[in-house]
């Protein structure tokens, strides 16, 4: 079973200095049959102008993942981290039992654009915590390279849910096969790009449920990166 999600009906904010996809409900998007999938809660395509962003906010309960796209994110926290996120970088917030931080783009000049992605996690009121990383791009060429997984293997970051996140940039022209569990479920997001997903064309916002397949093939008709959710049924 696959299901797209198209790019085009995804939830809309436009607020001037945030513009915003949402593939699942989010803050004024509500839609009751996009609640999220598994414990993959929000994913949020976002472009923000220079030198705003996202003012202190608490959070709880909940594993954000930012992945830079395009520019740098500026990042505080209560737990005293203060750093810049840039383009090609994965950061990972275990909100835990609490904190508050701030996300801002980091130029005063060009816009920054990245992905927010929620899951849930499976223990609740642990100890917040925060990492970031630039992974080799050598390893996500043509194929998924792990960079989230729950006991952090390989150099990933780790995760407090039984779920892992992979991201592959393909050239085009070229055909990535991913076998997968039987006993899981899958998330495709398209990130960049043009490409087929078995069979079905996708192109940059597009999303898919992937359910009961044993295989995954990507066809690249374009450069392309593609992230991948691994899930617990």
């Amino acid at each position: 079973m696959l299901i797209k999600r198209d790019r085009n009906e995804r939830g809309p904010t436009d607020i001037g200095w945030l513009n915003s996809q949402h593939s699942f409900s989010f803050g004024g998007y509500y839609d009751p049959a996009q609640m999220g999938y598994g414990p993959l809660r929000v994913i949020n395509e976002d472009r923000v102008v220079p030198s705003a962003g996202f003012q202190t906010h608490p959070h709880s309960n909940m594993e954000i993942i930012s992945y830079v796209l395009s520019g740098a994110l500026a990042h505080k926290d209560s737990m005293g981290n203060g750093s810049t996120i840039t383009a090609g970088e994965v950061q990972l917030m275990s909100a835990g039992s609490g904190v508050s931080h701030s996300e801002f783009n980091a130029s005063n000049d060009e816009a920054v654009h990245f992905l927010q992605i929620w899951i849930v996690p499976n223990k609740s009121n642990t100890q917040p915590g925060y990492a970031q990383k630039r992974f080799d791009e050598a390893d996500m060429h043509n194929r998924f390279h792990v960079v989230v997984a729950p006991d952090g293997a390989e150099g990933a970051l780790a995760i407090k849910q039984d779920a892992r996140l992979a991201i592959a940039k393909l050239e085009s022209g070229a055909t990535l096969n991913q076998t997968l569990a039987d006993n899981r479920k899958y998330w495709i997001q398209v990130a960049r790009g043009e490409l087929s997903v078995n069979g079905e064309i996708a192109k940059a916002g597009d999303g898919f449920a992937v359910d009961q397949e044993t295989q995954l093939v990507l066809l690249a008709q374009a450069p392309a990166e593609v992230l991948l959710f691994d899930l617990p049924r």
